[in-house]
């Protein structure tokens, strides 16, 4: 993890939308607002010092040009969970929402935990391409789906040839992203020693290894529970006075969940020990699913070790 930022006397809370950026500097009580233009964040962040630490939220992508700006004028940022800062803005009781009340509502979460929050530092470029590759035969994959099952449909009769012609077209477009990746990741020497590390372990293949590499970039390089929350594979406590119930696995990024779920079916029944641990716990009672989760959280747990001693290797 980054490090974080401990004592700065000038915060600012940015609310990104696609055109428009709404700023509010705490210190100077001041609300603005700036296009989403490269000249002007680039003006914008210029114009503010090392003193300064920037708060915005993940947009969709819309806030990166603002976050590239200050990092190559030496300004620390934040890039904020939205769902974190929603719970913030709630806390207080506040239910309205308005661009200026975001971004002074984001200056506030800044001050009050800037000692815990790390500093955005940029992706490496393959390794978002790669992203946006396995993020986009996600949504073909999901697609293609939606358009079998209702071609199947009883009275999907009339459209059968227009649905036979799309699902034709998806699995084109679905190999020829499958072809993007593999060269992709043939191509860039990081990311090449890693998807074959991942492969070596039994129940993960090459769009797996794709997959948790895309949109896991911690993998490696976080601990092993830090690397099952990212996944949303930690267990939470759910205890009351004497009450001390079942915990339950949530949150966490859903697309590497539902990637380790179809990884850890595979491991179940092709790699020795995890089948050996899926089945001892099944004998002890656990549901199948409790199993399988369990079987997904040390696959993973046993994916970041594995990479962690790969690039400790590497790098010694």
């Amino acid at each position: 993890m980054a490090p974080s930022v401990t004592a700065l006397p000038r915060i600012l809370g940015c609310d990104v939308g696609k055109q428009e950026i709404v700023v509010y500097d705490k210190a100077r009580n001041r609300l603005t607002r700036l296009p989403n233009q490269a000249d002007a964040l680039e003006a914008f962040a210029a114009s503010l010092g090392s003193d300064c630490f920037v708060v915005c939220e993940a947009t969709g992508g819309y806030e990166l040009a603002l976050l590239s700006a200050l990092l190559c004028a030496g300004v620390p940022a934040h890039r904020a969970d939205a769902r974190k800062v929603k719970a913030f803005i709630r806390s207080f009781g506040t239910l309205g929402k308005t661009d200026a009340i975001d971004a002074r509502a984001l200056a506030r979460y800044a001050e009050e935990r800037r000692r815990d929050l790390p500093l955005w530092r940029a992706r490496d470029v393959d390794r978002v391409h790669l992203q946006s590759f396995v993020l986009a035969r996600r949504d073909l994959v999901a697609d293609r789906l939606a358009y079998a099952n209702r071609r199947d449909a009883p009275n999907a009769g009339p459209l059968r040839a227009h649905y036979d012609s799309l699902l034709r077209e998806f699995e084109a477009r679905i190999q020829a992203l499958d072809a993007e990746i593999k060269a992709l990741i043939e191509g860039c020497e990081p990311i090449a020693k890693t998807v074959k590390a991942l492969v070596a372990i039994p129940g993960i293949g090459l769009k797996t290894a794709a997959a948790l590499v895309g949109l896991l970039p911690e993998l490696g390089s976080a601990s092993p529970k830090r690397i099952a929350s990212l996944a949303g594979l930690a267990p939470h406590p759910n205890q009351s006075g004497a009450a001390d119930r079942h915990r339950f696995v949530h949150g966490g990024r859903p697309e590497v969940k539902r990637t380790l779920f179809m990884a850890a079916l595979t491991a179940r029944k092709h790699n020795p020990n995890l089948r050996v641990f899926y089945e001892r716990l099944v004998a002890n009672g656990k549901k199948p699913i409790v199993a399988i989760t369990a079987v997904m959280r040390k696959l993973l747990t046993f994916a970041n070790a594995v990479i962690r001693d790969h690039q400790t290797i590497q790098v010694s």
